[in-house]
């Protein structure tokens, strides 16, 4: 499809669009209208990721709820760590089906699927009478999780505005650390039961969030790229009213999403041909695969859900004894990953992805590093405790302001719109089966070579990491999606990551 047609029309496909500017006399209503369009989107983007909530809390929850189910049920070490592990490699299929079910029945409504299936996997295993019954009910709820995930990112990158989008993109990436911290509290406060009752009561609070999800399907709109892409284009012109301050700005993107969707030459790219140039790329596509499918995966090798799932056997090895006092400082690497998040969502569109993924990857090699010689020589003394907590806050520190958020953030803007759902079900494919097989080997690793020196092997891998970002991650910052898919079609704007907006007029852009 060539896009220089578009370019004969009077304006650039890809010319700016940053609305907090107008003409003239209509400065004041426009400050008006941009508030409330602010607010809307907001509102959107954090009903939205609701659902990463309960992929947080699992994840918190589950550190300190495992302690008392090994107790319960005398599950085996093996047994702990498939359970723990299982969720993130079962949520495949779930990020599989996501970017088919997606485009079906909407991104709205897959987000309302997705929290079905967890609640109903989080019932099943907070009345678990066994560890049989309690997997059928992991297995659901990773289900539930893999359509979460994969959806959250894309539908508020769809109804974001370019400017706010990096952001906006990141609440997702917020609402799972107040759900690991939601979690880590609940195993503090419900640590004191009986252990055939807290460890039912940690795992079956976290389905309270879906009354929640409920209120918030009625409210949100579809996003209003799918809307095109099912040629209802009225409905999509007034989603974008309600997220866009200028009208005239509403019907330049509207022209941008028809002409992506295919609808300015009436081309319909079928499921199978999708997938066939996911599995055999141009040159284009490809580099956007490395990049999304890269950055999803060293987000999870670098042992971010080992140093959350088994923050307490951490502490442990550090010196750390009664399990009130090791699901305390849990309590407290919640706190600090929730706090950075904050942090990166008020730099991202500021300073922009790059500095921030550099930041984070290096931070994260020297805490990564520093907790391996800790727990290597300084265990078991109170230094040695100060330390070990002092590196997995850091770390947590490091990965909230930059490698977790903006992994989403990359993810959910790279690639054109008739891939993106598939492919960023294949990027959160990569990040949980990734996840999964570091939380279903930590244990054994750690038995091995002992738990600092499998902090050592991350501390390598986040290396690996800071050479990534340099070589394959272009600046997205400030680009409307649109223009981002420029920046990968050709070796020198990829490595760059700098679009000049003429380049669009001699773009070819699919074949």
């Amino acid at each position: 499809m060539g896009l220089v047609e578009n370019g004969k029309s009077g304006h650039s496909k890809y010319e700016r669009m940053d609305s907090d500017f107008v003409e003239g006399e209509n400065l004041q209503p426009a400050e008006k209208t941009n508030k409330s369009t602010k607010k809307y989107v907001l509102a959107c983007a954090m009903f939205a990721s609701l659902n990463s909530v309960l992929l947080g809390y699992d994840v918190g929850v589950m550190s300190g709820a495992i302690i008392f189910i090994q107790e319960d049920l005398h599950i085996t070490e093996v047994q702990e760590e498939v359970l723990v592990g299982i969720l993130s490699i079962i949520s495949l299929l779930g990020s599989l089906a996501g970017g088919k079910t997606s485009d079906v029945i909407g991104r709205k409504w897959t987000m309302g699927f997705a929290a079905a299936v967890f609640q109903t996997g989080a019932a099943i295993m907070a009345l678990a009478p066994s560890f049989t019954i309690l997997m059928v009910g992991r297995l659901l709820a990773g289900i539930g999780i893999g359509f979460g995930v994969m959806i959250a990112p894309v539908y508020i990158a769809e109804i974001s505005p370019s400017i706010d989008r990096g952001a906006l993109t990141s609440f997702p990436e917020i609402f799972i650390n107040l759900g690991i911290l939601l979690g880590y509290v609940s195993n503090y406060a419900f640590s004191g039961l009986p252990v055939h009752i807290n460890w039912r009561v940690m795992l079956g609070v976290g389905i309270v969030p879906s009354v929640f999800i409920i209120f918030a399907l009625i409210i949100i709109p579809e996003s209003p790229r799918w809307l095109v892409m099912q040629n209802r284009i009225v409905e999509a012109k007034s989603v974008l009213l309600k997220t866009i301050d200028s009208e005239r700005e509403v019907e330049e993107r509207l022209a941008e999403i028809q002409l992506a969707a295919g609808h300015a030459i009436a081309e319909k790219y079928e499921e199978r041909a999708v997938w066939q140039e996911l599995l055999n790329p141009s040159p284009g596509v490809k580099r956007m695969l490395i990049t999304g499918c890269g950055i999803q995966c060293f987000q999870q090798i670098t042992g971010i859900d080992a140093t959350v799932y088994y923050s307490p056997t951490i502490f442990r090895d550090a010196g750390i004894k009664g399990n009130s006092e090791l699901l305390g400082a849990t309590i407290g690497v919640g706190c600090t990953k929730t706090m950075f998040i904050l942090v990166a969502i008020f730099l991202i569109d500021r300073v922009g992805r790059k500095p921030l993924l550099y930041v984070s990857t290096i931070g994260m090699t020297t805490c990564l590093f520093g907790l391996g010689l800790t727990l290597s020589f300084m265990g078991n003394g109170p230094v040695g405790v100060k330390l070990a907590i002092f590196w997995v806050c850091g770390n947590v520190a490091f990965f909230s302001v930059g490698l977790g958020p903006i992994c989403w953030v990359l993810t959910s803007e790279i690639f054109p719109l008739r891939l993106r759902a598939q492919a960023s079900a294949l990027g959160a494919v990569g990040s949980r089966v990734s996840s999964g097989l570091i939380a279903m080997t930590f244990l054994s690793v750690s038995h091995a070579i002992t738990v600092g020196g499998t902090f050592f092997v991350f501390a390598a891998i986040s290396s690996l990491a800071v050479v990534f970002v340099y070589k394959c991650v272009p600046e997205t910052k400030g680009k409307s999606l649109e223009q981002i898919e420029t920046l990968f079609q050709s070796d020198g704007q990829w490595r760059g990551g700098e679009l000049e907006l003429g380049d669009a007029e001699n773009l070819v852009q699919k074949q």
